[in-house]
């Protein structure tokens, strides 16, 4: 039995990693750190939640903790296959850059809720008004640039397909 090569042991267990920061970042931002920069005044995060407990709205925090961390799930996920099987250090690189790029709209979905809900309760845009959301799409922009990097360098290694008769 071959071992598991250890530069694909670190890929998994970084990619891991970076998608969980990247969770708890967008958890962060949807949950604590928009509703502060969004409702009008100086309101606490309790004061917040109080006022849209009263307007009968909520942040959903289950449900954005739902959504966000079946990226998580996903990424546990990717470095079990990945390891079990002995892949090529690529392939968990790839497909971890492949989840973060998938962070952006996993976001928005996370986010829609509670920013409808918080653009009800004090009749403002949904729109996210902290910066930190800012750092999510560069993560997941770059993502996709390095998938595109990372397949033109992988293919270009493996030289062009044969020709077929």
């Amino acid at each position: 039995m071959t071992p598991v090569p250890r530069s694909t042991l670190w890929t998994s267990v970084a990619g891991v990693l970076v998608v969980t920061a990247y969770a708890a970042l967008a958890a962060v931002q949807i949950l604590v750190l928009n509703p502060l920069a969004a409702a009008p005044g100086d309101l606490s995060l309790d004061e917040v939640r109080a006022a849209m407990s009263n307007a009968g709205e909520s942040l959903m925090p289950t449900t954005v903790l739902g959504i966000l961390g079946a990226g998580v799930c996903l990424a546990i996920g990717v470095a079990v296959v990945c390891v079990v099987m002995r892949a090529h250090p690529i392939v968990p690189a790839m497909t971890f850059l492949a989840v973060l790029m998938g962070g952006t709209p996993a976001y928005f979905v996370a986010s829609f809720g509670p920013g409808m809900a918080l653009a009800d309760t004090f009749g403002i845009s949904g729109a996210d008004a902290s910066p930190w959301a800012l750092p999510l799409y560069a993560i997941s922009a770059l993502s996709a640039v390095g998938v595109l990097v990372g397949a033109a360098l992988t293919s270009r290694r493996r030289g062009p397909a044969p020709a077929t008769a």
